[in-house]
């Protein structure tokens, strides 16, 4: 797939995609979604910087293995999706997103990481009603939030920003994005980081 058909899909494609996906899959799972209403965009400080080492991390998965930042060392590069909470529209929208654009982290040697500060069985029943999704989804409810305090997106009433992060193969930290929590983050953007790692 070419750079501009990437783009035409991030732009236009993906965006259709995303308004029906989640919500599509069952009446159950759409009377189920919580409304939180309009939230305060941005509600933390980041506590890290592109060009520096990415500190280290073990959180429990879904899946029941636990998955740590280093892992990935030498093997990909990480992009690291944080999301407030589950059950809520944007983040059971954001998600199953990513399965339609999983050939652009592949053509990229990229994983995707999904964490939320929920735990382990509500995350469970969320992303088993939301289908299969072709990335480990993390836990990062125990000591609460650390995972997200240590990135700086740990909100005031306990729940994570929407955010976006791009390491590298050599575990250095390339983007760093905050979003307006009421929207969805910018596929292109992480487009746009992981070509630049390709062309390095």
């Amino acid at each position: 797939m070419n750079r501009y058909l990437k783009i035409l899909m991030v732009l236009v494609i993906t965006p259709l995609f995303l308004s029906t996906y989640a919500f599509g899959l069952s009446e159950a799972f759409k009377d189920n979604i919580y409304n939180p209403g309009k939230l305060k965009p941005i509600d933390s400080i980041l506590k890290v910087k592109v060009g520096e080492k990415a500190t280290d991390f073990t959180l429990p998965s879904v899946s029941g293995e636990k998955i740590s930042l280093n892992q990935f060392k030498g093997k990909k590069n990480v992009v690291i999706s944080f999301v407030p909470a589950a059950w809520t529209p944007l983040c059971s929208d954001q998600w199953p997103g990513y399965n339609i654009v999983k050939e652009i982290f592949d053509q990229h040697n990229a994983i995707l990481i999904g964490i939320t500060v929920d735990n382990i069985p509500t995350l469970y029943a969320w992303t088993n009603q939301m289908g299969k999704l072709w990335f480990p989804v993390l836990s990062d409810f125990w000591p609460h939030g650390k995972v997200a305090k240590m990135f700086g997106v740990l909100r005031t009433d306990g729940v994570s920003e929407r955010a976006l992060f791009i390491i590298d193969k050599e575990g250095i930290l390339r983007y760093a994005h905050v979003s307006d929590i009421n929207k969805r983050p910018n596929l292109q953007d992480i487009v746009e980081g992981l070509e630049k790692l390709s062309s390095q």
